[in-house]
């Protein structure tokens, strides 16, 4: 009865680590680079406050990401898109 709990247990222990594993996922797949990329495109020089902006947009936060890339210069297209490639990357 005591192996039973035990491999119980692991399979347990392993569903958890598996599923923690999922969640990270989509958090990884956020591209930074990307959206400095689709800077770049839009002729803005990419500054510390066009990678913050960015990090908003890995983070989802839309509306911060795009409200900042434009008061860096970013056109307000651009910056929409360079924003959304952060958060969901092709």
């Amino acid at each position: 009865m005591q192996v039973a709990a035990r491999i119980a247990g692991v399979l347990t222990g392993l569903t958890l680590g598996v599923g923690g594993v999922a969640f990270a996922a989509p958090a990884a797949q956020a591209d930074i680079p990307a959206c400095t990329n689709m800077v770049q495109k839009a002729g803005v020089e990419v500054s510390d406050a066009v990678r913050t902006a960015c990090t908003q947009g890995v983070h989802r936060d839309l509306q911060g990401c795009v409200s900042a890339l434009t008061g860096a210069g970013v056109p307000g297209g651009a910056a929409n898109g360079a924003c959304r490639m952060a958060a969901n990357p092709p």
